[in-house]
């Protein structure tokens, strides 16, 4: 039985254990990265989450390093949080650094959501650095960056 930072018992099954190890090992295989930003990102940040200083950290951001097919790059979000209606995830965010428009997803969740993952494939035409921030109920935000490379016709841009 894991204990949570709030000292709740949290009961873990089988599958949730394996997915979190699986996790685990592709998160240690793709390096996170410092998010380039420029003003046209730091607007975007700022319509996403205001004023609010993002901390890195809490989330869990599953990414090929490589894809194979831009068109379908698939990824997944997993956020740290109990889901209770005390504490819970409001938001999910996704920004893109190199397209022309960078938002390029932002999902709401509330406590009945039961967990904080959002999966999708999303279309990247070149390499870039992607961007997630989530939002709590308490006002804080968490933030985690990914560089992922794409290939076009076998050879990586």
């Amino acid at each position: 039985m894991n204990e949570h930072r709030d000292s709740t018992p949290l009961s873990v099954d089988r599958r949730e254990m394996l997915v979190a190890a699986a996790v685990g090992l592709v998160a240690s295989i793709i390096p996170i990265v410092k998010a380039p930003t420029s003003d046209r990102i730091e607007a975007a940040i700022g319509e996403l989450i205001g004023s609010a200083t993002p901390r890195d950290g809490g989330i869990v951001l599953q990414v090929p390093e490589t894809a194979e097919n831009g068109a379908a790059v698939p990824v997944t979000v997993l956020v740290d949080s109990p889901m209770t209606a005390e504490r819970h995830v409001r938001a999910i965010h996704l920004i893109a650094t190199r397209n022309p428009t960078p938002g390029i997803a932002s999902f709401r969740l509330t406590p009945a959501s039961g967990k904080a993952q959002v999966s999708m494939r999303i279309r990247l035409a070149e390499r870039q650095t992607l961007l997630v921030f989530a939002e709590h109920s308490d006002g804080t935000v968490d933030r985690a960056a990914a560089e992922i490379k794409v290939s076009v016709g076998g050879f990586l841009t």
